[in-house]
């Protein structure tokens, strides 16, 4: 029934599939940013933001080199290009995610070392702005959708009855898509308190 209600109103059609799909990329902006967030075991997307000065222009790391997590506290990181190595190095050093890489001349390490109970709250912290700014975002997307609802009321596209059943299911579909990321972020910090 709620499916049938806004996405068969065909004033609001358009604007529903919109939010739901800008909801969905913010909810998916979050797993991609939590996925990047370090644990207490290495992990290849824990390099994901790291972004390096290759021929003049920002490249992510994962497109000029091969990144592989071969052990539970180690990180390799095998450049395309071994001329790169040394930028390579530095972007990983200032990206202020706590590791200190080194260089062999052909691979990168990059040992991870375990934790602190302080890094660990730190850690946690900055998921919590993470997920609030995330937050913020669909709350955003969701205003948007209701002033739409109201505009399509006031140029007389939809009845009253319409407008609050769809300002109702706009409402459902926020508090969902923030229930995932709530949900996301509950286990990940989980994950990060776990000695």
């Amino acid at each position: 029934m709620a499916q049938a209600g806004i996405a068969a109103i065909p004033a609001l059609k358009d604007t529903y599939l919109n939010l739901k799909t800008r909801m969905e990329k913010a909810v998916e902006d979050f797993r991609r940013e939590m996925a990047s967030l370090r644990t207490g075991r290495a992990s290849v997307h824990m390099l994901d933001t790291v972004s390096v000065e290759y021929y003049g222009s920002q490249m992510p790391l994962n497109q000029i080199a091969q990144v592989h997590a071969p052990e539970p506290q180690l990180i390799t990181v095998q450049p395309f290009d071994p001329t790169s190595l040394g930028a390579i190095e530095k972007a990983i050093r200032t990206a202020d995610l706590g590791l200190n890489p080194m260089n062999d001349g052909k691979v990168i390490r990059v040992p991870v070392p375990p934790l602190t109970e302080d890094r660990r709250k730190d850690m946690v912290k900055h998921l919590n702005k993470i997920l609030e700014e995330h937050r913020t975002a669909v709350r955003n997307i969701r205003r948007d959708g209701n002033d739409a609802i109201k505009k399509a009321m006031k140029d007389k596209k939809v009845t009253e009855d319409e407008e609050k059943r769809s300002l109702d299911e706009i409402q459902k579909l926020t508090d969902d898509e923030i229930r995932k990321m709530e949900d996301m972020s509950r286990a990940k910090e989980k994950e990060v308190m776990e000695v």
